[in-house]
């Protein structure tokens, strides 16, 4: 997945060209709480240290990156 961010807005494109629309949420600890919703109503989330991402759908597929 890659994309933009502005504020807490987060768009995102992942491998098939699918677009994901979501917002991040700083947690207590500093961390954040990502959430990205497509057209069909599937959803993935997950959390970010500011340095690296692991995000989790619907069916356990889980994608781990970089927050650059």
């Amino acid at each position: 997945m890659h994309g933009f961010g502005h504020d807490d807005y987060i768009r995102v494109r992942d491998e098939f060209g699918h677009t994901w629309r979501g917002t991040a949420e700083q947690t207590s600890d500093g961390s954040y709480r990502y959430t990205f919703r497509n057209s069909r109503g599937n959803t993935i989330s997950g959390l970010a240290d500011g340095h690296s991402i692991t995000l989790r759908d619907e069916k356990g597929k889980t994608w781990r990156g970089f927050v650059d």
